[in-house]
């Protein structure tokens, strides 16, 4: 598993413990790994990608009546999904941010669509 996660360009350091069955990504600044690269990395080692802890740096936007974040380096979008004391995107559009949250699994097959975040910040 760590071998084919650190062959995506743009991951720093993986950490794997089988143990706990978590894996731990630590990507580049300025990377472009896209969620499907990273999925198709663990997938050809028969695993799936579960819920994922993930601080991500992106844009927000407005489409289609959802708010998005546009992952910076990538064509990569996720619905931004406030978790219950989160305050809305909606208000930070057309900015630059960093969101943490939980990108939940996806259907086998599939990239992951939505991340329910904890914190958005204004990227200064």
């Amino acid at each position: 598993m760590r071998v084919s996660l650190k062959a995506v360009q743009g991951v720093d350091t993986v950490n794997v413990s089988l143990e706990n069955g978590l894996a731990s990504v630590t990507l580049k600044p300025g990377n472009s790994a896209t969620l499907k690269q990273l999925g198709d990395a663990i997938a050809k080692n028969g695993f799936t990608m579960k819920n994922s802890e993930a601080t991500i740096a992106g844009k927000v936007i407005q489409e289609g009546g959802r708010v998005e974040l546009q992952i910076t380096g990538s064509n990569d979008k996720l619905e931004l999904v406030p978790d219950t004391a989160a305050e809305p995107a909606a208000r930070l559009a057309g900015k630059d941010v960093e969101v943490s949250g939980t990108i939940p699994e996806a259907p086998k097959g599939k990239t992951p669509e939505v991340i329910h975040y904890r914190t958005i910040a204004e990227k200064k």
